[in-house]
Formats: structure tokens, sequence, C-alpha cells
């Protein structure tokens, strides 16, 4: 059984164009240290869960207004039957938006093989050589360049996302993920927000300036069709 560890009743801002919830399952691949979700990374087990019957209602209360659902993390396809949760939401004629850091492609591919997702987000840490040093983890780079291929071929709508953080992503790591994603349709820099971060550390980092982060926008902005700005 999924389980889910969070619920944002009305989500502003997490899928765009839609009127939507968010759902947050937990665990985590990766150690980013500066992720601001702690306790879905690293202790999840003690975190409530709601169940499904109770979502599934909250669901069925919104017939008519809830226009969908985004099901993020942690790393949502590290859950098992993440299926099952994806199909009782489109049941209801609910969209789905999938929120991923791009580990697990083959999930990814079986999941928009079933038509299971219709909006994707993938978070690019890095530059492909600099992904273990900034996740503090394991992770294959050939997987997260399939994962960018397999969404830039999806046809469905997407986005990627990159948090901006001082001392570990910069402008030249900036403009490293613009040349690896060229040609994307939307990317997005997010402000680094120094909360529950997952290395405590991080806490005590001061985030970007206005004109620092605008500056970074403005050197990828050839490389997409749209950048977005979050946190600023």
């Amino acid at each position: 059984m999924v389980e889910i560890k969070g619920l944002e009743k009305f989500a502003t801002k997490d899928f765009p164009g839609t009127i939507s919830s968010t759902v947050f399952l937990g665990g985590c691949n990766f150690r980013c240290p500066y992720c601001h979700n702690a306790d879905l990374v690293l202790r999840p087990e003690k975190l409530p869960v709601l169940s499904l019957d109770l979502f599934l209602c909250f669901l069925d209360a919104r017939a008519g207004w809830l226009e969908g659902v985004c099901v993020t993390g942690g790393e949502p396809l590290l859950t098992d039957h993440l299926e099952d949760l994806l199909s009782v939401i489109k049941e209801r004629k609910l969209l789905v938006k999938l929120d991923t850091n791009g580990s697990r492609p083959d999930r990814l591919q079986a999941l928009l093989g079933e038509g299971l997702v219709d909006w994707l987000a993938m978070d690019v840490k890095a530059a492909l050589e600099r992904y273990q040093a900034v996740t503090r983890s394991a992770v294959s780079e050939q997987d997260i360049q399939r994962s960018i291929d397999l969404i830039k071929g999806s046809g469905l709508e997407y986005m990627f996302r990159t948090t901006l953080v001082p001392g570990l992503v910069g402008p030249e790591d900036v403009l490293q993920i613009g040349r690896l994603l060229g040609g994307a349709r939307l990317y997005q820099l997010q402000q680094f927000v120094p909360h529950d971060t997952v290395d405590p550390r991080f806490s005590q980092v001061t985030p970007y300036g206005r004109e620092e982060f605008l500056d970074m926008a403005d050197s990828v902005r050839p490389y997409f069709d749209e950048v977005r700005l979050e946190g600023i």
C-alpha cells in the first residue's frame, strides 16, 4: 500500500495552470544537503500516514472543483505500488503531475507507457559530472540523461528545475545545465530555502541575492523556450 505522508489540500504553485492538491510520499535515494524536506527524506517512518481511503474521500468531496493532483516526495518513483495511487486519481478524471529526481528512468518509462501521468517535473541537480558531489549519492549519470530524454520526448507538458545554492550550485553549474537541457520548453530556477535542511549546516547558508539570481536566469534564457523564477 502506498503511504501518503502529507497532503496540501490547495497547492497554488505545484501544478502550473491547474487547480490542484499535492500529496507527499516519503523516502529518497538522494541526500542533497540543501533539501528542506529533511523528515520526508531521512525519517519518513516517523511521519503520520494518511490512509488511502481518507485521501479518496478527500478527492471525491472535491469532485467538479479539483482538476489535478501533484505527486511529489521525497522521490515518488521509489514507492511500491505507485501505479495504484496514480490509477485511482486518474479514475476520478483528475490530471496527474509527477515530480521526480530522474534516477529511475525504467519506472518513469513504465508509468508513461501506462498513461498514468499528464505533467512531469524533474529536478536537475547539477551538471552530470557533479551529480554525485551535489546529491551526496551514488547516482548513474546515464540514468539522469535517460530520464531527461524520456521527458523531452514524452509529448507531455513538463518542466526541469534547479535549486540555486551558494557554494554548491552557482553560475557555472547553471550554464552547464542549460547546455545539458538545451531545447527544453520550460526551465525553472528555484531559490534555496535555508530551513529544515538535510545537512543542518545548510540552514545557516544565505541564499543568493536577487541580482545574482536574475543574472543566472538571463545567462540560460537562450537554451529554453521559457525560464521561470521561483522564490525571489
